[in-house]
């Protein structure tokens, strides 16, 4: 069993502390201060723990980023004696709002949000993985019609190897999972949210994942 928190109680964190939970790990949900964790988020329950992100980042073994992508740097840097030792999956993607609320440019254009927080955080194994796809699917690949893909990257393969155990316990086949290499291959898949928008106004808010066909 692996002690996991995860940074973010939305939708992303709470759907990925209930599925990480199920699957026997020790999971901490951290809220952004100690003032917002008063009310447990709806449907989270016992076992998984509640608390303040400071608090979150130090007790567990790897932290996982579930926090609004254009405020992740900030947030996370603030974090770095907390995080320091730890394995940090970064399933967000940091971009600019379009006029309907959907995201439009990314912030950090040549760059990647992993690539950010690794260069600030360099005690820290930075792996990113789950940003292709809408929240749902992350933890139930196996609802889409045809089979998805999950993308990785990091610089330490021992990392790596132990973010894609989580991906196996979240429901992700070995099959599916696609290892791109070291940290800089994230600002692929990041800007890979460009077409996502476009795709939601087109089509509401259905599952689907930006997958690699064979």
């Amino acid at each position: 069993m692996t002690s996991i928190g995860i940074l973010g109680a939305g939708r992303v964190g709470s759907n990925l502390a209930n599925k990480l939970s199920a699957a026997g790990h020790h999971v901490t949900l951290g809220g952004r201060t100690a003032e917002d964790i008063t009310d447990r988020p709806a449907g989270i329950a016992p076992p998984i723990a509640f608390t303040d992100q400071r608090t979150t980042a130090r007790t567990a073994d790897i932290v996982i980023n579930a926090t609004p992508g254009h405020s992740s740097l900030e947030r996370l840097t603030e974090l770095s004696a907390e995080l320091s030792g730890k394995i940090l999956v970064d399933v967000s993607n940091a971009t600019r709002d379009a006029a309907d609320g959907l995201p439009g440019d990314l912030c950090y254009p040549g760059s990647s949000l992993a690539e950010k927080l690794q260069a600030n955080l360099p005690d820290t194994q930075v792996v990113k993985t789950l940003n292709t796809m809408l929240f749902m699917v992350m933890t139930a690949p196996e609802s889409l019609a045809t089979p998805p893909t999950v993308y990785v990257s990091g610089n330490d393969e021992n990392a790596k190897s132990a973010v894609t155990g989580l991906l196996n316990d979240l429901g992700w086949q070995p099959a599916w999972i696609e290892d791109l290499g070291d940290i800089g291959t994230a600002r692929a898949t990041e800007a890979m949210i460009l077409v996502v928008p476009h795709i939601l106004r087109r089509h509401g808010l259905k599952p689907f994942a930006v997958s690699l066909s064979r």
